[in-house]
């Protein structure tokens, strides 16, 4: 074995360098961290690699909370499929049409209840710019602003449950996910509320950005208007507020939570006469394919972790830099610092389930609290969501809105991006914003 000619710690080094290269170079990433995984695991550790290789897909194949994925991603396919947020964005709008920055207000609202529905940022932002942007061109909206508060709404369902990445984040960090669904309630509210803050004083400053809305899209009569609110918010909040409060309040587990959620979701589509069999089936596949993705890539990380924990990197690497005596916090922003940057090129579910376990021997050396730290990085990846040049929100926005130029989208996107650099700051001096609400619930 070459183990005996090389320390297995530096192999491990090596192994996270040719993983980055493989997947920056385009090679597929679940492949790439099983033949990686099992490649260094045999030079390092000989044929006691096959047994682990058994061992981590057969503890993911076991997980009862990874069972949610699915049926948390079928609930918001269908959710999206009902119609529900455009009869909501419609609604909101027309309320509020003779209130300066009315159409921003009614993103970020959408936004919010969207992302307790879903948690797919693509989707997210795709439904609010299809909705918004032909309202916002018609009023004189300011362009820049409009597609940042897009942008930033869309991907407030990484963060607010039920949110995908949670449910995942929380087996691999071994942190109950309703602690982590609970933990992340506050900071999304506040971060939508920061972007609501933010559009208020831009159009208060300058009341171009946002004016009142033409005649023509007024509402000629108040009564419709509230019944279309009443349809549009109802149904999905009570929906969300049943299966996420199941789970918070230990009614239900999430994976059951979840089943009930789908479920929901199917007869909700189905009141609304939005439910056919070519919806469905189209729901079904996508549904598919997402969970397919995400649980390849959950066994993949899985086994590909503990082969490079096995070969004893992250001991070597926590050992470093505690010798170097720095302060924690400058410890944890240069950690931070790494995972934005790595959030450019990679989506979440490579970080969640490759750097963070790397990192994680660290953070508990430490001291810090996981669940906090959970969401500094949730918090974080929903930041780089929003950082040009490889934002794939601006993307997603650019598709169902061509008209709109791409340097624009990413000026808007900066913006906001700065509001949740903001926001991060304020968990991490501030940690009770995150961690309140689960010791309040959970005496923990």
């Amino acid at each position: 074995m070459l183990a005996e000619f090389m320390d297995p710690a530096i192999l491990g080094f090596i192994l996270i360098g040719v993983m980055l290269f493989s997947i920056f170079v385009g090679f597929p990433i679940s492949f790439t961290l099983i033949f990686l995984g099992f490649f260094f695991g045999y030079l390092g550790f000989g044929k006691l690699v096959f047994y682990l290789m058994t061992l981590q897909f057969s503890m993911v194949m076991t997980e009862q909370t990874l069972a949610a994925v699915p049926l948390f991603v079928f609930m918001g396919i269908m959710m999206e499929q009902a119609g529900l947020m455009e009869r909501l964005f419609s609604a909101f709008q027309l309320m509020l049409a003779k209130v300066r920055g009315s159409l921003y207000y009614a993103v970020l609202f959408v936004s919010v209840v969207f992302a307790a529905a879903t948690g797919i940022v693509g989707a997210s932002v795709t439904i609010l710019g299809i909705m918004a942007a032909k309202s916002m061109n018609k009023s004189g909206y300011n362009v820049r602003l409009a597609a940042g508060t897009i942008t930033a709404g869309g991907t407030l369902g990484i963060l607010i449950p039920p949110s995908i990445m949670l449910v995942v984040m929380g087996p691999i960090m071994e942190i109950p996910v309703t602690d982590l669904f609970a933990a992340a309630i506050i900071p999304g509210i506040l971060l939508a509320t920061l972007y609501a803050a933010y559009t208020t004083i831009r159009c208060w400053i300058d009341p171009s950005l946002g004016p009142v809305l033409p005649p023509e899209l007024r509402a000629t009569s108040i009564k419709a208007v509230w019944i279309e609110f009443f349809l549009g918010l109802v149904p999905p909040a009570a929906l969300v507020f049943a299966a996420l409060g199941s789970i918070l309040f230990g009614f239900a587990t999430p994976t059951e939570a979840a089943g009930c959620g789908a479920m929901g979701s199917l007869l909700l589509a189905l009141a609304y006469r939005k439910l056919t069999l070519r919806k469905l089936q189209d729901a079904l596949v996508k549904t598919l394919e997402i969970s397919a993705l995400i649980m390849v890539l959950v066994a993949a990380s899985n086994f590909f972790g503990a082969v490079f924990s096995r070969l004893g990197t992250p001991m070597l690497l926590t050992e470093f830099l505690l010798s170097l005596e720095m302060n924690r916090y400058l410890i944890l922003a240069m950690i931070m610092a790494m995972i934005f940057l790595l959030g450019w090129p990679l989506e979440w579910v490579p970080i969640v389930m490759i750097i963070v376990p790397i990192i994680l021997p660290l953070v508990e050396a430490l001291g810090f609290n996981l669940t906090w730290f959970a969401i500094l990085v949730a918090v974080n990846l929903q930041t780089a969501w929003l950082s040009p040049p490889v934002a794939l929100s601006a993307y997603f926005l650019k598709g169902v809105v061509p008209e709109w130029d791409l340097k624009d989208i990413y000026y808007g996107m900066m913006q906001f991006m700065v509001i949740q650099v903001i926001g991060l700051i304020l968990i991490i001096v501030f940690p009770q914003i995150a961690l309140w609400l689960p010791s309040y619930l959970y005496g923990q």
